[in-house]
């Protein structure tokens, strides 16, 4: 259903004074919230949700929150999860998951380094005396860092999340979320960080990917593509158009967070592509294709995450619901380059 549809359908209600049923949602996130949850908030702010007939609550996650196990457990509908590794995992493990859009087309994971000390190039990266990673980092991406680029163990350095021993080191690089960490780095260290984003050296997966179970899938296809359209005209509107109330409920929601600390990040998820280019610019914010997933898959395998055939590559995603250029003539309107 397209938000045309919806806004004529809403019209004809009010003519004649019939309320429109709304099916309840409840869409968890990965963690508090912020910027690169901008469209799905933005989604709720202006009423697009409800234009598709849709009450959508949106549970965070956090520190202390792990909303992952909800989604199979039927508590929650939709999961916004990271990147396909978890994807991954779900499968493996025989957990009725599927990933139904994929609103990030750039992983947003990075490596950050200081300027002046050589890091310019990414190849030079893994020259570092010291590379600060946390403990899931360096059981999953670091793995495929050192089969394709030769990185080396020796120089790991537990990442607690804290940008002291980094901004101490000039030496020494770290990993950080490229639309949030890089904003730290500058508040707190008065410079403004050598940024390489994983994405653009071969580390191919999608992100902030919507995760629905398979049973809703099959029982609630309707409801499914009414809540992934509905989240693509969310993250344009969010991109391109007046985000001041998505942005109000964000800092409601978390309020560590500040509005020059959202717009920041805003400004950083356009400049680097994060969620409108490659597929998504000719079929929608949100496309997905099999081969890329296989791309990606194939190449955990050679970084030994996973052996081959582990992983029913026909059960981690559906297509169904995406590639249908949704947004696109929102975006145009909105006059977004």
């Amino acid at each position: 259903m397209r938000l045309s549809t919806c806004f004529v359908t809403l019209l004809a209600a009010a003519s004649t004074g019939t309320a429109l049923a709304q099916d309840r949602v409840t869409f968890a996130t990965n963690w508090k919230a912020q910027a690169a949850h901008g469209g799905f908030y933005q989604a709720v702010a202006d009423g697009t949700y409800k234009a598709y007939g849709l009450d959508v609550t949106i549970q965070q996650g956090g520190p202390q929150v792990n909303n992952r196990p909800l989604l199979p457990a039927g508590r929650i509908d939709f999961l916004m999860t990271g990147n396909l590794l978890h994807s991954f995992d779900n499968v493996k493990n025989k957990v009725p998951t599927v990933v139904v859009a994929a609103m990030f087309q750039k992983d947003p994971q990075a490596l950050i380094a200081h300027p002046g000390q050589g890091y310019e190039t990414f190849a030079k990266l893994k020259d570092a005396p010291v590379a600060l990673i946390a403990k899931d980092g360096q059981f999953s991406w670091w793995q495929w860092l050192k089969v394709a680029h030769g990185f080396k163990d020796e120089v790991l350095k537990p990442y607690n999340y804290n940008l002291g021993p980094f901004l101490a080191n000039p030496k020494s690089i770290q990993q950080g979320y490229s639309v949030a960490e890089p904003i730290y780095v500058e508040n707190q260290g008065k410079f403004k960080p050598v940024v390489h984003l994983l994405a653009d050296h071969g580390f191919s997966t999608y992100s902030t990917v919507i995760e629905a179970t398979t049973q809703t899938v099959k029982d609630k296809p309707a409801l499914v593509q009414r809540f992934v359209d509905a989240s693509i005209v969310g993250w344009v509107n969010y991109l391109y158009g007046n985000r001041a109330a998505a942005n109000a409920m964000m800092r409601k929601d978390n309020p560590e967070m500040t509005e020059a600390e959202i717009e920041a990040s805003v400004a950083l998820m356009k400049s680097q592509g994060i969620v409108d280019s490659g597929e998504a610019g000719t079929n929608g914010i949100g496309a997905m294709s099999a081969a890329r997933i296989k791309d990606f898959h194939d190449q955990m395998v050679k970084a030994g995450l996973y052996k081959a055939g582990e992983v029913d590559l026909s059960k981690v995603a559906t297509f169904q619901f995406v590639n249908k250029k949704v947004g696109q003539d929102v975006k145009a309107r909105l006059g977004a380059k």
